[in-house]
């Protein structure tokens, strides 16, 4: 059951950061497309966003890594 608990905790928590980071470098790569000048800020702002999105899949595995020790 504790294994079940660490696979659902790393699975689910990877797949909202997962669609989140794959929907920004959509919208940003769609955004440089159609004003190029902006690309500076438009590249800062995504890589800003991506890092956060990024921090919940990181939150996720420590807790599928505290479960799985945890008794």
């Amino acid at each position: 059951m504790q294994q079940l608990a660490v696979a659902l905790a790393i699975g689910l928590g990877a797949i909202g950061p997962g669609l989140g980071i794959g929907i920004a470098a959509g919208q940003a790569a769609s955004a440089i497309g159609r004003n190029p000048e902006a690309e500076p800020q438009i590249r800062i702002n995504m890589i800003l966003g991506l890092v956060f999105a990024e921090a919940i899949a990181i939150y996720a595995l420590v807790i599928a890594i505290l479960l799985q020790f945890v008794k």
